[in-house]
């Protein structure tokens, strides 16, 4: 019987963007993450074009890995990470975006990283854009819509493949590239917010602009992983998609159908181009009912089939449920991804709800439909954790959820899936990213650092932490 491969990568999962801090060190430039306020569950965080006295902006300090990178990695590999997943600041290379030479000390810094990864045979899976763009390419281009943007991202590449390409074997091109199929997108990954300035979820949305900015984003990526097999034949590059797994709400076949087009449209249309290497035939019909029409340069169609990933990874939290019917939907909410509850599931303080039989359903789907190794690079319970006098910090929720999950992926590993690892998201405190709170912690490592601010930043470990330990020393065999 299938089990977990001798050589799978058990790691953690971070982001430069909620966890690096020293927003402005060493020459780096300010991303749009950098220009976000706070936030809560319950109010929106914003996003400013100029920066506010008195107001909190979280990423700029984040957790500090900038100064505690030896501290934090030393705990990666007391808990026996085989993969530390990170991303690199694009920023901190190449400030404004538009330098034709990059900043030496933001390369020296992630050096010391691989470095100090490499010291703890920890290997690195870097995402090269994860939720960041240098503000100066938003306030220029308004981000992903302009053409020019694929250049800038190119030789952002070109420099770190070429610094590293003897440290960094594993490579993810852009975070969950499938938000900029939905408004928060705009924000987040696309950066098409030039002049802006409000809430998060009252970005003006125009489809036309976030798909266009979609469609220079694959064609960016198709061009460095094709550059990345002709000049790196040593790398692995992969994808990533926050996948939003659905179920019709009832077997009304106008559900069953709602379903099916929610999955489309939300999973598998970006999965597609960059898997398969083309625009799928569904997303024809998608673009003429929503007045839609991607302008294409000559040899982007050729690219896209050129630079078809290696490995296909994704973030899995949740699932939900469709319904056609008005009422219905009516009483939905809480959920991250729009759609309704389902009744036999739990939720977490956020109203995610938990469905581990959902990500065995997923690995099934995915490896079905594309037949190359996945990852699980995300999957994580945000929760209020609670700090004892004695500095402990018992997150039995955490562990319950995490077993859970880990159990469906050997039952899909048994189905037959190709699973080459897993990092559960936020494997230390970060700020999150949907709020910009630090109230909302996943992590197996408690750092001291607060919504108003305050905190000396000091890293404490959780239950969960040796729980974790635990897992990785037995290859998910010990998970009481």
């Amino acid at each position: 019987m299938r089990t977990f491969r001798e050589d799978f990568l058990w790691g953690g999962a971070t982001a430069a963007n909620q966890y690096e801090g020293a927003w402005d060190a060493d020459g780096k430039g300010p991303s749009v993450s950098d220009m976000c306020t706070n936030g809560s569950h319950t109010v929106p965080k914003r996003i400013t074009p100029e920066f506010e006295e008195g107001t909190l902006y979280p990423s700029r300090e984040a957790t500090d890995f900038y100064h505690h990178y030896e501290e934090d990695i030393a705990l990666a590999a007391e808990m026996g990470f085989k993969v530390f997943r990170m991303s690199i600041n694009w920023s901190r290379i190449f400030p404004t975006g538009m330098e034709t030479e990059p900043n030496e000390a933001g390369l020296a810094f992630y050096d010391k990283v691989f470095d100090e990864l490499n010291k703890h045979k920890i290997e690195p899976l870097v995402t090269i854009s994860h939720y960041e763009i240098p503000y100066a390419l938003v306030d220029k281009y308004n981000g992903w819509y302009a053409r020019e943007v694929i250049d800038c991202f190119v030789r952002y590449c070109e420099a770190i493949f070429e610094r590293y390409q003897n440290k960094v074997k594993y490579w993810l091109t852009f975070n969950e590239i499938n938000s900029g199929t939905m408004p928060m997108g705009a924000v987040l990954s696309l950066g098409t917010v030039k002049g802006y300035s409000g809430p998060l979820n009252k970005v003006p949305d125009e489809k036309q602009i976030r798909f266009q900015a979609l469609h220079h984003q694959f064609v960016a990526s198709a061009k460095v992983v094709k550059l990345a097999h002709e000049k790196y034949p040593q790398f692995k590059m992969g994808n990533m998609d926050l996948f939003a797994t659905s179920y019709p709400n009832t077997c009304n076949p106008d559900d069953v159908l709602l379903n099916q087009q929610s999955m489309r449209n939300m999973n598998w249309f970006v999965g597609d181009v960059q898997v398969r290497g083309y625009y799928p035939s569904y997303s024809e019909r998608f673009f003429e009912e929503n007045d839609i029409v991607i302008k294409k340069e000559a040899g982007d169609d050729e690219l896209l089939k050129e630079g078809k990933v290696d490995f296909y990874t994704f973030s899995y939290y949740m699932s939900v449920c469709q319904s056609a019917d008005p009422e219905v939907n009516a009483k939905a909410g809480g959920n991250l991804i729009g759609g309704v509850s389902n009744p036999y599931l739990k939720a977490s303080d956020w109203g995610w709800q938990i469905d581990p039989k959902g990500l065995r359903y997923t690995l099934n789907e995915i490896y079905d439909r594309y037949q190359i190794p996945l990852m699980v690079v995300e999957n994580g319970l945000g929760a209020y954790d609670k700090l004892e006098e004695d500095g402990s910090i018992h997150d039995a929720y955490r562990i319950d959820y995490l077993r859970q999950h880990i159990e469906q992926m050997e039952e899909a590993v048994k189905d037959g899936v190709d699973l080459m690892g897993y990092t559960p998201w936020g494997w230390i405190d970060v700020v999150s990213a949907s709020t910009g709170e630090m109230a909302k912690r996943y992590g197996f490592v408690y750092v001291d650092k607060y919504d108003d601010g305050t905190g000396d930043l000091s890293r404490k470990k959780k239950d969960s932490f040796f729980w974790y330990k635990k897992v990785i020393e037995s290859n998910g065999k010990d998970l009481a």
